[in-house]
């Protein structure tokens, strides 16, 4: 549609008077939205039970401490000073059912006081959730994907350790380990651990948990796993197929001689196409008690010539080989199983949103449990705008071969900058607490959208 010239253009010359009235004005108008989804899941309820141990004679209710910070968090911001931006926002302070918004001293008190009940508890009310999600869908299969990602500090927080980082060499850090879900892109569960650990400890037993969960709400559901190369191991594998848990991991064949001598000697490869070829053998380490099925891939990659180049004259482009291994208990062909391999990289777009979005990589207090609760906070945060836009619309798409989540998800920040920072003023016409907001037509229709599909009390 275009528009004239007179119709674009405005004469603005004269000089805004400013005024100032005291008038219950909101930034996050859209925040109205999270009330009700609060309220139909009923996590209030479930987060005063977490501190009940601790809530006693307290001025400031700890549950509804915890929430200021999903909130906090939700709302983009990262450090606990930020409570400033929102301190006398009326929308914030209904949504948390207080008079005056705790300050960031109060905030940490909270956090530095966390126990591990506490922690526990908190965890147990994520997996609760996603858990109830899972039953509520149905599916016939559900992945789980398993990494860590690093949390820096320049600090000495309790808990941390000096471990692998190529960024930050020789920063302290936790290294926690997550569990997330490939068809919802929530996070499960996660298990908290120093930076200095490998990736598998404690590996085994975090796994056997999480599976355990989904199983006992989807009994029926075919379980998939996938992990990289730091968890290829005898107990982990054998722990899986004792499970009857489909898998696949990636092994690190250059450190097993006598599989790498097969990959050399090998002359017969199957074509998969896009310059990819593979072959399959049943093979064991020799410490291992069973053999399982090995999937071979190498893929014919561009080689980067370094030195002077004549852009006058041809240029032959070197080509070599990039070789991959899998080990799987999956009875699909060679491709598949790639392609489903594969698709865990999905993972380490969740850990960017998370870390960008809900500050997941942000370390605030000095004691661990603090810390741990911290991130719950941002963890339970994404995970709630994930169930709010599953319960907006219908899945869009089917199962694939990489596992790909079944909703196209809008980001934290879309909906941050699109819904919940909106301005608006409430009001009391006829006695009725009435919170009015700019009319825009698409604003319009996605906050009433979200809204009620906020509200539905959803049942398997």
């Amino acid at each position: 549609m275009k528009f004239s010239r007179k119709k674009v253009n405005r004469k603005a010359h004269a000089q805004v008077e400013l005024r100032f009235e005291s008038q219950h004005l909101t930034a996050f108008a859209g925040l109205v939205v999270l009330q009700t989804l609060f309220d139909s899941l009923g996590l209030p309820e479930f987060l005063r039970s977490v501190f009940r141990r601790r809530q006693a004679n307290k001025v400031y209710s700890l549950h509804k401490l915890f929430l200021q910070l999903v909130i906090h968090l939700l709302l983009g911001f990262r450090s606990l000073r930020d409570v400033k931006c929102y301190e006398n926002d009326p929308m914030v302070k209904r949504l948390l059912g207080m008079s005056q918004i705790a300050s960031a001293s109060t905030i940490s008190r909270m956090l530095g006081g966390a126990t591990d009940a506490e922690v526990v508890g908190a965890r147990r009310i994520m997996s609760d959730m996603v858990g109830e999600r899972l039953r509520i869908m149905a599916m016939p299969r559900i992945t789980l994907d398993f990494d860590g990602s690093v949390q820096v500090t320049k600090g000495h927080a309790e808990g941390t350790a000096v471990g692998f980082n190529k960024q930050k060499k020789g920063a302290r850090s936790y290294y926690p380990l997550f569990c997330t879900v490939a068809q919802t892109g929530q996070v499960l569960d996660f298990l908290h651990r120093p930076g200095n650990v490998h990736d598998s400890n404690g590996a085994r037993e975090f796994i056997l948990q999480c599976v355990e969960l989904v199983r006992r709400n989807c009994p029926y559901a075919v379980l998939e796993v996938r992990m990289d190369s730091a968890f290829f191991s005898d107990e982990i594998v054998g722990a899986l197929a004792d499970q009857s848990v489909e898998f696949t991991i990636s092994v690190p064949f250059e450190r097993f001689p006598a599989l790498k001598q097969i990959v050399e000697e090998r002359r017969k490869w199957l074509r998969c196409g896009d310059g990819t070829w593979s072959f399959e053998i049943e093979w064991k380490p020799k410490s291992w008690l069973e053999s399982h099925r090995f999937v071979v891939i190498r893929k014919e990659v561009g080689t980067q010539r370094k030195g002077p180049m004549q852009l006058d004259l041809f240029e032959p482009q070197e080509r070599s080989f990039e070789y991959k291994v899998i080990v799987t208990n999956k009875n699909t062909t060679t491709r598949s199983v790639t392609r489903y391999h594969e698709g865990r990289g999905a993972q380490e777009s969740i850990f960017g949103e998370m870390k960008s979005d809900v500050a997941m990589g942000h370390i605030p207090v000095r004691r661990r449990n603090g810390n741990q609760m911290y991130l719950l906070a941002g963890l339970i945060g994404h995970n709630l705008i994930r169930e709010l836009q599953m319960r907006e619309s219908p899945p869009q798409r089917g199962t694939v071969c990489t596992r790909a989540t079944l909703w196209v998800f809008e980001r934290i920040s879309t909906l941050r900058q699109e819904v919940f920072a909106r301005a608006g003023r409430f009001t009391r016409p006829n006695g009725r607490l009435t919170l009015t907001i700019n009319a825009v037509a698409k604003l319009r229709v996605k906050l009433l959208k979200l809204r009620e599909a906020a509200a539905e009390k959803i049942a398997a």
